[in-house]
């Protein structure tokens, strides 16, 4: 599990060719051999929440005796916890999980589940076109059903479909707030050049019939685009860990931006799957230079996160001026996809240890947690020699809307370093008014953070370290409601980068204007006079939250 033995490259060498070794999957793991992807599309206006429908309670209990299990794949774990992993998963023939057709009337939809990123364990079919659907924890825990993403088949036109997802875990969730699921048509993709849209009527999110721990209930209605397509549902927009690789790929096949990027192994997971790490900056002199360090899908079930470090790192390796100051100004240290073997499996929040790796910084285990253990013991080797001015990790959230950041403040400190360690979000709500809620961002560093990527950093000694948090649906801000595109998932990684240029602007002027702001915010959330001054060392993070 040490990282990689090969001497580091600096930016503007020739970079080696790039393999791309092929996903490694717990042997318990069936997996399909057709090769799942999506196009990239952009609807043609924004696409807007769908009309709450109000809390409903379950009246009954759903199991197998009310309907005819269709699907169920089910990985068969050896023992509780993870042992080997292999290109393909389980060796041998494939089972036959979904129901078999009785012929050409048969209007059973068919299921399946079993590739990179997929969720589904179980659908009972409870009406000619209803589908009791259940989702697979975590591998090797009992807990974290949020993400799913499936493959339907013999789908029909006409009728009105009914779904619900009886197991997720949540008992909150932005699903009762208009959220949407995502639909995608293989013949509207090839056809029309359709791809991921939102779909779904009757969208509600309510507690399941009494039981402990409680289960709640994701259900809609839905028409099918087409006869016999091939459809997927989706929590969020996939962005697997073949996806990283091809995007990787293409980087280092193209000759100018390999120039200024290198991508090493920063370690391998318990798999055996590389977790990558990408040095950007321009090549020659490296005396001065501060570091920023980013990080992604430490959580596999957040996706919009991949989305919105890939638009960081298109912008980043970009021939904008901006992006060319940004590479003279800085060394960037990126790390895309912390978590690849829980994006591999599709779980929701853990990786194979089964447990959730944003709450292990502050462990000795690399043997368990290998991708927090050297992302930490990484940043400790660059914080001897440079200063960090920023860390900041990429996140998904499934229980408020708009885009918002949590910071570092134990209270304490003195009232300067308290101010700005609000500033950078209030400069990036400056940035993106219609997606970033400046009023959303917390700073308290409760106990039972102590163990997450930011605070391990700012442990460390970096005093700008924060969480983006990314709405699993989209934006309330700026006279929209509506939900993110991939496009505007991307389009954060940009403003993320201008606000790092406003942030680091060496004219003190934007900086010094935002102090004053955030000041007096804080004034007026605390019930003080504008101007009447005072110090703020004296009050308490939770006190500025509660």
């Amino acid at each position: 599990l040490a990282p990689s033995t090969q001497p580091w490259r600096p930016p503007g060498e020739p970079q080696a060719p790039f393999s791309l070794p092929a996903p490694r999957w717990p042997v318990e793991c069936e997996v399909i051999q057709e090769t799942t992807e999506h196009i990239e599309w952009v609807p043609p206006k924004p696409e807007p929440f769908c009309p709450p429908m109000g809390l409903k309670q379950a009246l009954y209990t759903i199991g197998e005796e009310q309907g005819t299990v269709v699907y169920h794949s089910s990985p068969v774990l050896q023992g509780s916890c993870f042992t080997r992993a292999r290109v393909g998963g389980a060796p041998g023939p494939l089972s036959s999980p979904a129901a078999r057709l009785e012929g050409p009337q048969d209007t059973t939809l068919l299921f399946e589940s079993r590739f990179e990123s997929g969720n589904l364990q179980k659908a009972i079919k409870v009406g000619s076109y209803e589908y009791v659907l259940m989702l697979r924890p975590d591998l090797y825990t009992a807990k974290h059903t949020q993400w799913f993403y499936f493959r339907v088949q013999n789908t029909r036109q006409e009728p009105l479909y009914h779904f619900t997802i009886a197991n997720m875990a949540k008992p909150k969730s932005l699903y009762g707030q208009g959220l949407q699921p995502l639909l995608y048509s293989q013949r509207d993709a090839q056809s029309r050049g359709i791809g991921w849209r939102r779909v779904g009527t009757d969208v509600q999110y309510y507690r399941g019939s009494a039981g402990e721990p409680p289960m709640f209930r994701l259900s809609w209605t839905v028409r099918f685009p087409h006869d016999n397509d091939t459809c997927f549902f989706a929590a969020c927009y996939p962005y697997t860990y073949s996806d990283l690789q091809r995007y990787l790929r293409a980087l280092a096949a193209d000759p100018a931006r390999s120039r200024y990027c290198t991508v090493q192994e920063l370690c391998r997971s318990l798999a055996g799957n590389t977790v990558y790490l990408l040095t950007i900056t321009s090549p020659g002199g490296m005396a001065g230079k501060r570091v920023v360090v980013t990080s992604a899908r430490v959580h596999p079930g957040e996706s919009g996160s991949s989305w919105a470090m890939k638009g960081f790192l298109d912008f980043l390796l970009s021939t904008h001026a901006d992006a060319q100051l940004l590479r003279r100004l800085f060394i960037f240290k990126v790390v895309p996809m912390l978590n690849p073997d829980g994006v591999v499996v599709g779980n929701s929040r853990c990786s194979l240890a089964g447990r959730d790796p944003n709450r292990a910084y502050g462990m000795a285990l690399p043997g368990s947690f290998p991708g927090v253990w050297h992302m930490r013991a990484m940043v400790q080797r660059v914080l001897a020699e440079r200063e960090v001015v920023l860390y900041c990790d990429f996140h998904g959230h499934s229980r408020k809307n708009n885009v918002f950041m949590y910071g570092c403040d134990a209270g304490g400190d003195g009232t300067g370093t308290r101010l700005r360690q609000r500033v950078f979000p209030l400069m990036l709500s400056k940035n993106a008014p219609d997606k970033f809620s400046f009023s959303s961002c917390k700073y308290q560093v409760q106990k039972s953070k102590e163990g997450t990527g930011r605070v391990s950093m700012w442990r460390l000694g970096v005093s700008h370290s924060y969480t983006l948090e990314v709405a699993f649906s989209g934006s309330t801000l700026g006279g929209r409601s509506s939900h993110f595109s991939v496009e505007d998932l991307e389009s954060l990684g940009c403003l993320l980068c201008d606000t790092l240029l406003d942030f680091c602007d060496p004219a003190p002027a934007k900086l010094q204007q935002c102090l004053v702001e955030v000041d007096v915010l804080l004034q007026r959330q605390m019930g003080r006079e504008a101007g009447s001054g005072g110090s703020w060392s004296d009050v308490s993070p939770s006190e500025f939250e509660s």
